[in-house]
C-alpha cells in the first residue's frame, strides 16, 4: 500500500486525519511541543484501518506515522505525565473547535481520559507515513464491538 500523506486545513480535513489515526499508539516521549516553532509533533504507530477493511480477515497492519500541528500558540494536557516518557497512549480522536475564526482549539483524545489541547492561530496539520507496514496480531476493539482478540501496542522498540 502507498504511504499516506494528508494535510488538514479545515474541520473536514481533520476528520479524515482523525479517522486514519484512530487507535494509533504513541509513547508520551514521542510527543514534543516546540513553543519557539509554534509546533507540536508526534511519531505514532497507526493501525491501518483501510487495509483491514479491504482484507476482511485477520491480516492486520500498523505503520509508523508522523503527525504535526503548526501555528500552535499553547499546549495543555490532562492526565498525562510528561515525566513518564515510556507510557503508551492510544489515540481515540483528533477534533477542532473554532473560537474566533480561523483560530480555535485542537483536542487529541486518548483512552483512559488523557488529552492534549492545542490553542492554534488556525488549523494546519500534516499526517505522513514514515515507512513500511508491519503485521499485528489483532484489531483494536471498542465497547459494543465483537471480540477478535485484544490489541497490544506493537512496534520495533515498543
Amino acid at each position: 500500500m502507498t504511504p499516506l500523506k494528508l494535510l488538514a486545513l479545515d474541520e473536514e480535513d481533520l476528520a479524515v486525519v482523525s479517522s486514519h489515526l484512530q487507535d494509533a499508539v504513541v509513547r508520551v516521549g514521542d510527543i514534543v511541543y516546540l513553543p519557539s516553532q509554534k509546533r507540536l509533533a508526534a511519531v505514532l504507530n497507526r493501525f491501518d484501518w483501510e487495509s483491514a477493511s479491504k482484507k476482511g480477515g485477520k491480516d492486520y497492519q500498523r505503520r509508523r506515522t508522523a503527525l504535526r500541528f503548526d501555528r500552535v500558540l499553547s499546549a495543555k494536557h490532562k492526565d498525562l505525565r510528561p515525566d513518564g516518557p515510556r507510557r503508551v497512549l492510544s489515540l481515540l480522536a483528533v477534533s477542532f473547535e473554532a473560537s474566533d475564526a480561523p483560530s480555535g482549539l485542537i483536542t487529541l483524545t486518548f483512552s483512559g481520559g488523557a488529552s492534549i489541547q492545542l490553542e492554534v492561530e488556525c488549523l494546519e496539520a500534516e499526517m505522513r507515513d514514515l515507512g513500511p507496514a508491519w503485521g499485528t496480531r489483532s484489531k483494536p476493539e471498542h465497547p459494543g464491538e465483537g471480540a477478535e482478540g485484544s490489541e497490544e501496542p506493537e512496534a520495533p522498540g515498543l
